[in-house]
């Protein structure tokens, strides 16, 4: 925009500076800051900074030292912790070996991150960054503890950082200099932060290291307690995060996330009363690493269900299985459940025809999403037979699939293209990797040209639209519980 007679544009008036920075991401915002004193002012406006969007930890990996990064957020955080509305939290993964973020996602799959003391260079590396990890954790919640107008509070750290056999647990942390000590504030400034809230509406902890204790939901404070209309607590502890009687608090629940061992029959019988609002949506992580410690006995029964469906009517669930056999998933997958996004996720545990058979028949009103993976060398076929591919059936049965993802597991060529044809354009996602996918000889006698192009042709056109299979394997593999992480909130928001 060009101004009159060469007047700059710190003639703008202080409310349109205010409102052009609005538009820039926080670390612009930041930059910007530095022009000018006139600028400064306006950039630290408190209407600029109600949403903080952090990412802390793991190393030096955006350049500079971590007492730099610590410093930026010691500033930051001094400036607006005390009346920022939305703060997203996430850890970073140790740089150079645990990154499901980096430029290699299959890598946090296929090999499994080594202990802190398997290497002495890589446990120094994990030493300084569980140190940072801890003091930023520590600055970012000294400065929100007193806030009583945060509204959002959405929390995550990398599973890989303290990988112990399958299990996460904060066992490690006495590693570290005053480890045990700042983990104990830290518990205590988050427990403030529940107790001092006031109109707390989304609160959501995934894999803290040890963050949430048993005790921390019996802070949240009364007026807090009638607002929250999100919860979200996984973690792979060995006991509940929640308890009954802190449930019964949360009446005015619209969406949940749980370890799917934690929801036992008593808190589904909770959720399932009419005094409450209905449930709308509710998360379920299943993993199989954690069933020895965690078992199913008294998770909700097929009555508790029925329940809780009469009570939530619109009421849609979202579940992770990760590394679960088909003798689990059976016990877990209630005819009444109302089943929208299933996400079957393993390094080598089968999914059994038999299994996929039950899915397509007992959720083919409510199935949107069905995303079955497996990092594994054997692609394993899952047809009794070429003519009776159970995935095609469940394309053929679940009217509402509009997402279906698929790898590690043997798909035939002419059994994906009857895929697309009976799901034509509602199928909005179609992924399949191109390892996945087989040609039958036989069929392959009988055409013409190049059999990829016959496929790639074929499905297109049963979609509607251009399609191609997925080339990169790691562009369909993920770090499983970010994902859930990632895929529960908008689950959850979509409501």
């Amino acid at each position: 925009m060009a101004l009159c007679g060469g007047v700059g544009a710190m003639a703008l008036p202080s409310e349109l500076i205010v409102h052009i920075f609005s538009f820039l991401s926080d670390r612009d915002k930041l930059r910007a800051s530095a022009v000018c004193s006139r600028w400064r002012e306006c950039l630290f406006y408190p209407a600029l900074w109600t949403e903080l969007k952090l990412r802390i930890g793991g190393g030096c990996d955006r350049g500079g030292s971590s007492s730099d990064e610590t410093s930026r957020l010691e500033f930051l955080m001094r400036k607006f912790g005390s009346f920022v509305r939305e703060l997203q939290l996430e850890l970073a993964p140790v740089e150079g070996y645990l990154s499901p973020l980096n430029n290699d996602p299959s890598s946090a799959r296929m090999d499994q991150p080594p202990g802190p003391e398997s290497d002495p260079q890589l446990s120094e590396r994990w030493r300084d960054a569980m140190a940072t990890y801890l003091d930023q954790v520590l600055c970012v919640f000294t400065s929100i503890r007193n806030n009583r107008n945060l509204q959002r509070l959405s929390l995550y750290g990398d599973t890989c950082i303290l990988q112990q056999e399958g299990l996460l647990d904060s066992s490690n942390l006495h590693q570290i200099h005053q480890g045990d000590k700042k983990i104990n504030e830290i518990q205590q400034l988050f427990m403030e932060l529940l107790s001092n809230s006031r109109q707390l509406r989304w609160l959501s902890c995934s894999f803290m290291l040890g963050l949430v204790t048993p005790c921390s939901l019996a802070c949240l404070s009364n007026p807090s307690a009638e607002t929250l209309q999100h919860l979200s607590l996984l973690d792979h502890q060995l006991g509940p995060l929640i308890s009954p009687s802190e449930l019964d608090r949360l009446s005015n629940l619209h969406s949940l996330a749980l370890d799917f061992s934690d929801l036992t029959s008593e808190l589904c019988g909770l959720l399932a009363s009419p005094r409450r609002t209905p449930l709308h949506r509710l998360s379920l992580l299943l993993n199989g690493a954690a069933l020895e410690f965690k078992p199913l006995e008294g998770t909700a029964t097929e009555d508790d269900w029925k329940a809780l469906v009469r009570v939530s009517t619109n009421l849609r669930v979202y579940i992770m299985a990760l590394e679960v056999d088909s003798m689990e998933l059976l016990r877990v997958l209630k005819p009444s459940l109302p089943l929208e996004r299933l996400h079957l996720d393993s390094y080598s545990t089968l999914v059994t025809d038999a299994t996929l058979e039950l899915i397509s028949q007992q959720y083919n009103k409510t199935l949107t999403h069905f995303l079955l993976l497996r990092d594994d060398p054997d692609f394993p076929d899952l047809s009794v037979n070429r003519n009776e591919d159970p995935l095609v059936l469940l394309a053929w049965r679940c009217t509402k699939l509009a997402v279906l993802v698929i790898h590690g597991y043997t798909v035939w060529s002419h059994n994906l293209v009857a895929i697309s044809r009976l799901r034509g354009s509602s199928l909005r996602v179609l992924t399949v990797s191109e390892e996945s996918i087989d040609f039958d000889p036989d069929q392959a006698v009988c055409m013409e040209g190049d059999p990829v192009h016959n496929l790639v042709k074929e499905v297109s056109l049963g979609l509607g639209r251009v399609w191609h299979p997925c080339l990169d394997s790691s562009l369909v593999l993920s770090e499983p519980t970010q994902h859930f992480h990632r895929e529960l909130h908008a689950f959850s928001m979509g409501m």
